[in-house]
C-alpha cells in the first residue's frame, strides 16, 4: 500500500482552490487515454482530479492509477478515486469518492484512516442532512450535489435535482461549512447558472474530456463561473 502524497488538509486545500473539478471518462475522451487528458488538465492548472472508470478491469485500473498517481504528484494535484476504496489505498491516492449505494462512509473512514479525503455523493435533502452529520463527525470532507442536469456519464443516474438543490447545498455550506461540488451535465453553456445559485466548485466530465483544447476549455469554464458567481 502506497502512502498518500498529500495530507488530508493539503488535499482539501487543493479542492478549495479548484473551481473546476475534473473527472475522467475514457469512453468520452475523443479517442485519447486518461493520462493524456489528465496531463492536459494539470497543465491548465487543475488541482483536484477524480479517476472514474466504470468498465475497465481492475488490473488495468491499478496500472493506470499508478501512472496517474505519479502524474498528479508531479503537478502537486490531489488524486481522488471513485468508488474503489481498495484501489485508492493501493495506489496511494489522496482520497476516495463514494456514492449512496457504495460502502457506508463511516466504514470507509475506518478503512482509509484519518489522512485521506472522503467525498460523498448526495441527491436530495435527506442525503444532504445525513452528510452534514457525517461532516460534523469528521467522517467526510466534501459532498457531490446533483445531478444538476441530465448526464450521459452514468448508465443509471439519480433523478435530476435542478438548481434548487444546488441552492440548498450552498445555504447548507454557509450554515455548516460543508464543502460541495455541483455535478451532472454541467458544461460551459450552463455552468454560469450553477455558479449563480452558489456553487463555488463544479465537476465537469465530457465538456473537458471531449474538448479539442482542454486547457482552453478549463479556462473558459473557470471564467464563466467567475462571471456569474455570487458576490
Amino acid at each position: 500500500m502506497e502512502k498518500n502524497v498529500l495530507s488530508r488538509r493539503e488535499a482539501i486545500a487543493r479542492f478549495e482552490e479548484s473551481p473546476v473539478y475534473v473527472i475522467t471518462d475514457e469512453g468520452q475522451s475523443a479517442g485519447r487515454g486518461n493520462l493524456m487528458v489528465v496531463r492536459a488538465a494539470l497543465e491548465a492548472g487543475a488541482k483536484f482530479v477524480q479517476y472514474r472508470e466504470k468498465k475497465k478491469a481492475l488490473r488495468a485500473m491499478y496500472e493506470e492509477g499508478l501512472l496517474l498517481r505519479k502524474l498528479t504528484e508531479e503537478y502537486g494535484a490531489a488524486l481522488i478515486v471513485d468508488d474503489y476504496v481498495d484501489l485508492a489505498l493501493i495506489i496511494g491516492a489522496d482520497g476516495v469518492h463514494v456514492g449512496q449505494d457504495d460502502l457506508p462512509a463511516e466504514e470507509v473512514r475506518k478503512l482509509v484512516g484519518e489522512d485521506m479525503v472522503i467525498g460523498l455523493s448526495t441527491h436530495n435533502p435527506e442525503d444532504l442532512a445525513g452528510a452534514v452529520e457525517l461532516y460534523k463527525k469528521g467522517v467526510i470532507d466534501y459532498i457531490g450535489a446533483g445531478p444538476v442536469y441530465p448526464t450521459q456519464t452514468k448508465e443509471k443516474p439519480a433523478p435530476v435535482t435542478g438548481l434548487d438543490y444546488i441552492e440548498l447545498a450552498a445555504d447548507t455550506h454557509a450554515e455548516t461549512g460543508l464543502p460541495f461540488v455541483a455535478i451532472g451535465g454541467i458544461k460551459e453553456h450552463n455552468i454560469g447558472a450553477v455558479a449563480a445559485v452558489g456553487a463555488e466548485h463544479c465537476a465537469v466530465v465530457s465538456d473537458i474530456t471531449m474538448a479539442e483544447d482542454i486547457g482552453a476549455k478549463i479556462a473558459a469554464l473557470t471564467a464563466a463561473m467567475k462571471k456569474f458567481a455570487l458576490l
